[in-house]
């Protein structure tokens, strides 16, 4: 096989033509007879006994021109791309596929081209330090939420609801006044509500306070313009019953509970490792922050037209990747019907997603320039070590991964890691710019504020 031309076309696509010689072609035919053979019946054979000459004969030299092409559409696809250094994206196009008359098999193929890159800087780039720093607040704050969890439930008998209790309750919701057009999903019982932590519509935890244990009543809401289809904006009733009512009783902050929510004996203890873990937390997230933030300005730098093909296949990743999350991980389903089932419109497809997708798509010809300008490779005990790594994180033996993802993607995302680790280890750290003073205001400014 031999490529006979190359034609550069619009929107980065080029065309090329690659034709099979004769003895190419022959040996295909011969396959395609081997193939068929059984399935032919020719007066005087045997099924699946005739000669190729005879069965050419009498259906014509023809007969077997399709399979011996679909025999050789894709070498000849790979002899091209080797033989003119073809790096393409997305999925090749047949334009044609015919026989000469010298019985050759020529093929015009059609694919979009990777794109020209051109690196701009992209090692010691300035980078703003992300501060790390945990105030008391935070602190207070975390030691709170552990306080709330581990509170301990005291009924009320001898009041009504209050802001803060928990309040056990049967409700049922109506579309009409009379109470007799129940909605869907608005049936509960024995349901704990917060009141006041703003988990149910608008309006209706307001009408709870107030309300004695055993006492009914019916609670009058208007769903908000942005719920759910059936229900947005209309108004409803809910019969409301209240079954019981709690309050939380905290714990004390001493040593007692630093010993019944930690190792520690002291709350002194408990405290400063609270602060600790809240240290380490905030250091790996300003790490991760300064990385991608070195990535994003190596971005900046990089000129590149980002192809439609490779936008859209991230588009569809991160479309996947989110409806995973809630259980719909059906690869057969289409992309548009996906979407439309997450209720991912248009506005959220322009404002984010998009934008998303073309981000990760510039992030990728980044790096993979990298690999090729710093020629990454890997060594085997490099490669290892990643696995071995990665099984840390993920909590699977070497073994596991390697047969989940499979040597060519490990080793692919290991050259990744290093091309983002050359760009953020030579990243130079400065402080961030002090934010802009408000200019001053004159005497006559402050004059008029006071008069105000």
């Amino acid at each position: 096989m031999i490529l006979k031309n190359q034609e550069k076309k619009e929107n980065n696509r080029l065309a090329f033509t690659v034709e099979s010689d004769n003895a190419e072609f022959e040996q295909a035919i011969k396959k395609a007879y081997q193939k068929n053979k059984g399935q032919i019946s020719i007066p005087g054979f045997r099924r699946g006994k005739a000669p190729l000459a005879i069965i050419e004969g009498m259906y014509g030299r023809e007969v077997f021109y399709q399979d011996a092409l679909d025999e050789l559409a894709q070498p000849a696809f790979d002899k091209g791309v080797e033989e003119g250094k073809i790096n393409f994206i997305g999925m090749p196009s047949i334009l044609s596929a015919d026989v000469s008359a010298e019985r050759t098999a020529v093929f015009a193929f059609d694919v979009e081209l990777y794109p020209e890159v051109e690196l701009g800087q992209y090692k010691g780039l300035e980078v703003e330090k992300v501060p790390v720093v945990v105030t008391d607040e935070e602190v207070d704050r975390e030691i709170e939420a552990v306080r709330k969890r581990n509170a301990r439930k005291i009924s009320v008998e001898d009041r009504p609801a209050q802001k803060g209790d928990t309040a056990n309750i049967d409700y049922e919701g109506f579309l009409d006044a009379e109470k007799t057009n129940p909605f869907d999903g608005g049936k509960g019982e024995n349901h704990d509500l917060e009141l006041g932590s703003g988990s149910f519509v608008p309006g209706f935890e307001d009408q709870v306070i107030g309300m004695s244990i055993g006492e009914e009543k019916d609670i009058n809401i208007t769903f908000p313009e942005n719920y759910a289809e059936d229900l947005a904006g209309k108004d409803v009733v809910f019969h409301v019953k209240v079954n019981g009512i709690t309050y939380p009783e905290l714990p004390e902050l001493d040593d007692d509970f630093a010993q019944d929510v930690s190792e520690f004996d002291t709350f002194d203890e408990y405290k400063a490792s609270i602060r600790k873990n809240a240290e380490e937390r905030r250091a790996e997230q300003a790490k991760a922050a300064f990385r991608n933030a070195a990535v994003e300005k190596a971005c900046e730098n990089l000129k590149a037209d980002l192809p439609e093909t490779m936008v859209r296949a991230h588009v569809e990743s991160i479309i996947r990747n989110f409806a995973r999350n809630y259980g719909m991980d059906d690869p057969k389903m289409q992309i548009e019907t996906l979407a439309s089932k997450m209720g991912i419109d248009e506005e959220a497809m322009k404002t984010a997603i998009r934008p998303n997708a073309e981000r990760e798509t510039k992030v990728e010809l980044l790096v993979n320039a990298i690999i090729d300008a710093e020629k990454i490779e890997g060594t085997e005990d490099e490669i290892n070590a990643y696995i071995e790594k990665i099984s840390g994180q993920v909590g699977a033996s070497a073994d596991e991964i390697k047969k989940y993802f499979g040597m060519d993607y490990i080793t692919d995302e290991f050259r990744k890691e290093k091309a983002i680790d050359i760009i953020a280890d030579s990243a130079v750290a400065v402080e961030p710019a002090p934010a802009a003073e408000a200019p001053a205001e004159s005497a006559e400014e402050k004059a008029e504020e006071a008069e105000k």
